[in-house]
């Protein structure tokens, strides 16, 4: 994937129903595959209190406890997602907020936010000043064992 414009991150969370359904999950990765650059991937599973941390803005409104309980109800796939206008059409492609099967961050400040929550060892600004340029010219490819995109050896 070669862009013009530089290249943007996102978080994409795959929730516990969707995750639960091999095939489903399975269609989920492909669909990002051609849609994205996949910077990073990591499934996990999140104990209660992981829920109410990154859903704290959301205490005390009515779906509130009932987030908090189904996202730490099974294991969870997160991804940093990178392309040009990466959040607007992750956002697109997730569907309607009350059925989809996933979460994506709505903005840019909360995408650092989001994926310093899932990935503390991941720097976006490191990422954006040393490997974005790269990345952007295509200079990648796809580690199937790890699942993501990784930097062409020059």
């Amino acid at each position: 994937m070669r862009c013009v414009k530089a290249l943007q991150l996102t978080l994409a969370v795959v929730k516990p129903d969707a995750v639960a359904h091999p095939l489903i999950l399975e269609a989920l990765h492909q669909k990002i595959l051609q849609n994205f650059i996949i910077v990073r991937k990591k499934d996990l599973m999140w104990r209660t209190e992981d829920s109410e941390r990154f859903y704290a803005e959301h205490a005390g409104r009515f779906f509130y406890q009932r987030l908090v309980e189904f996202m730490s109800s099974g294991p969870m796939r997160a991804y940093i997602l990178a392309r040009e206008d990466a959040i607007t059409h992750w956002r697109g492609m997730m569907g309607p907020t009350k059925v989809n099967t996933t979460h994506g961050s709505d903005s840019v400040d909360s995408a650092k936010r989001e994926i310093s929550f899932f990935f503390p060892e991941f720097n976006a600004d490191e990422w954006m000043s040393r490997e974005e340029p790269r990345f952007r010219l295509g200079l990648t490819e796809y580690n199937e064992e790890r699942q993501i995109h990784t930097l062409q050896d020059t």
